[in-house]
């Protein structure tokens, strides 16, 4: 008998994500704190951790992309935004570690068995805000869409969060979604993450067999790059570079920071790898 693929399933990448959101807590300089980071990875999260080569490596990516995602949403909720739905939410804590608005709607999106162990891990800490879990099939493009339109008629300016969705899906998958969310007048802003198909290829090279035996291969990395999303209903308003950011805020070393220098394009990015966080808005 064959062993059990140290990525299972898609559901296990929310637990490798928690393990690189532990790694930055424990720093003693971290650009954010999640005190149920380690728990939540579980030993399955450090399992995967520990079989990516290099897997210290590029921490400052994953740190990255969490501490942009914040500065997003902390910049909307200043805005006024009075809903977040956070789809394939995973594990994330935001609820719990950032400094919310009470009345504000949290509303998590995953699949029930995900959600299931996030709350067992959780347990009875009480969130910052209005908190809400649904469980759901995303891929379910039906019941998805009755969802929209139920949380769109209890928002007047909702923000999305897709992060560490968009690369399993197919562009056709991403275009659907986009026009599904473009539809609904209350879901005024989006953010996303994304990457270039050089990074994608990259990334492949390193992980590609761990993540196609868990049937989770990585899939959209649109040569367009944030542009994509234009097409699609979506207006990109802000795209910031993972490398630049991690650059700024000291996190790399001289020699990316020196690559970090170089101009950025906001648009097609080709076969260098790059990857950046996108606030897009109706």
């Amino acid at each position: 008998m064959s062993a059990e693929p140290v990525i299972r399933n898609i559901s296990d990448t929310a637990r490798w994500a928690a393990m690189y959101r532990a790694l930055e807590t424990d720093r003693e300089d971290a650009l954010f704190r999640d005190p149920f980071a380690r728990k939540l990875a579980g030993q399955q999260g450090e399992k995967i951790f520990l079989s990516v080569p290099q897997q210290e490596r590029y921490a400052w990516a994953w740190s990255m992309r969490t501490v942009l995602f914040d500065r997003f949403i902390q910049q909307e909720i200043d805005a006024g935004a009075d809903m977040v739905i956070n789809l394939a939410a995973g594990l994330d804590a935001r609820p719990y570690r950032m400094n919310l608005p009470a009345a504000l709607q949290w509303i998590e999106v995953d699949l029930p068995d995900l959600l299931a162990y996030k709350q067992q891990v959780i347990l009875d800490a009480k969130p910052a805000c209005r908190l809400e879990r649904v469980a759901l099939d995303l891929a379910d493009v039906a019941a998805r869409r009755s969802l929209f339109a139920r949380l769109g008629s209890r928002a007047k300016r909702a923000i999305i969060l897709t992060e560490g969705l968009l690369i399993y899906l197919a562009p056709e998958e991403v275009a659907v979604l986009a026009g599904d969310l473009a539809g609904i007048a209350a879901f005024q802003r989006w953010v996303f993450d994304i990457a270039s198909p050089g990074l994608r290829r990259m990334l492949e090279k390193q992980l590609g067999d761990k993540l196609e035996a868990a049937k989770a291969p990585f899939k959209f990395a649109p040569k367009e790059g944030p542009p994509f999303f234009e097409e699609h209903g979506w207006r990109v308003l802000a795209v910031e570079s993972t490398l630049k950011t991690a650059a700024r805020l000291n996190r790399v070393g001289l020699f990316l920071r020196l690559i970090a220098k170089l101009p950025d394009s906001k648009g097609a990015q080709g076969s260098r790898p790059w990857s950046a966080t996108c606030l897009a808005g109706r």
